[in-house]
């Protein structure tokens, strides 16, 4: 028997985690930081403080019904408490499916015919031959997010360990996900579903890029995260929801009109605190890469988002495409928890 909860609030400790894997990571925040820079070197802000209170909230997976619950772990280095709920269904992969209304969905199953059973089951041992779909990935064959401006479902999950993904249900194999990305838990957003096979969005270039993930033979962990963090850009503001309501709303700074920042659905991909701040505490690459830079600093030109010491930039295009935001909007962003969903629009 599995003992089954849904967390109200989910947990990050990212300050803690990039601590110990900062020999790992310590040259890819120095290349962000390069690469979302200026030439100048201003004074860093002091480290983010918790400042986003819990709240309750159900979630409705892409099948109709609700899924959660292993938790993703919050960026931020305070801890919430977590309550337990009312007992749900088991999914599939083995990991705890709650509830505001019970499951009423049958647990995945793969398709009857011999051969894709037998080419899912031999899978695993071919994870690690392909490419892994990270922040410094190509994926070319995956296919694209057919709908980059619809809201997304709130469930993100999270492999034990590399696992293939694949063009559609049983066909050809496009990459890997692997169990981290930039020294954090990987934790991807759920866009589709069908029985036994999960549709995610990747962190890789092309932007916008999907798979398909196979739910079978356990290793994957399902939550759910009521968060979304909306960027518009013509307004030069990003706002905080959960569950809908809104937390907060800050003037940001954005792309410059020859390095602009991408539009379209993405999500929080890692947390990384750097060993010697610059110019912010505190740094969230999304899963998205500047559509006119394919480098930062000799980076993936990854997007992120970040603090800045002046004010004066905020409400103004001026960065390589990362979206710079205030002190009291980075504190609140410490604590959404890793695939959260991002929209950003024109």
């Amino acid at each position: 028997m599995h003992d089954y909860f849904r967390p109200d609030w989910l947990p990050r400790r990212a300050a803690a985690r990039a601590a110990a894997a900062m020999p790992v990571i310590a040259l890819t925040v120095a290349v962000l930081i390069t690469g979302c820079g200026t030439a100048s070197t201003p004074h860093a802000n002091g480290p983010p403080r918790a400042s986003v209170k819990p709240a309750a909230a159900g979630a409705t997976h892409p099948t109709g019904a609700s899924r959660a619950t292993e938790a993703p772990r919050a960026t931020g280095a305070s801890r919430a408490s977590v309550r337990p709920a009312s007992t749900g269904r088991s999914h599939g992969t083995g990991t705890a499916n709650v509830t505001g209304a019970a499951r009423a969905a049958s647990a995945p199953q793969a398709s009857a015919q011999p051969r894709l059973l037998q080419a899912i089951r031999s899978a695993a041992p071919r994870a690690a031959a392909l490419t892994m779909a990270t922040t410094y990935g190509t994926t070319p064959t995956a296919p694209p997010d057919p709908s980059p401006f619809k809201p997304e479902t709130g469930i993100v999950i999270h492999p034990a360990a590399a696992r293939v993904i694949y063009a559609r249900p049983g066909g050809p194999a496009v990459g890997a996900l692997p169990a981290t990305e930039l020294g954090s838990p990987t934790w991807v957003p759920v866009i589709q579903s069908q029985p036994g096979w999960d549709r995610i969005l990747l962190p890789t270039r092309p932007n916008h890029s999907t798979g398909w993930i196979y739910l079978g033979g356990g290793g994957l962990q399902t939550a759910y995260t009521p968060y979304q963090i909306n960027i518009s850009l013509g307004r030069h503001q990003l706002t905080i929801l959960d569950a809908g309501h809104r937390l907060g709303t800050w003037p940001v700074a954005e792309g410059a009109p020859g390095t602009p920042t991408p539009t379209g659905r993405t999500f929080v991909l890692a947390s990384l605190v750097p060993l010697k701040p610059t110019y912010t505490p505190l740094i969230l690459p999304l899963g998205v890469h500047s559509d006119t830079l394919s480098t930062f600093g000799g980076g993936p030109g990854t997007v992120a988002l970040h603090g800045w010491p002046d004010p004066a930039v905020f409400g103004h295009s001026v960065s390589h495409g990362c979206v710079r935001v205030p002190a009291a909007a980075l504190r609140a962003l410490s604590r959404i928890p890793l695939g959260s969903a991002v929209m950003i629009t024109g």
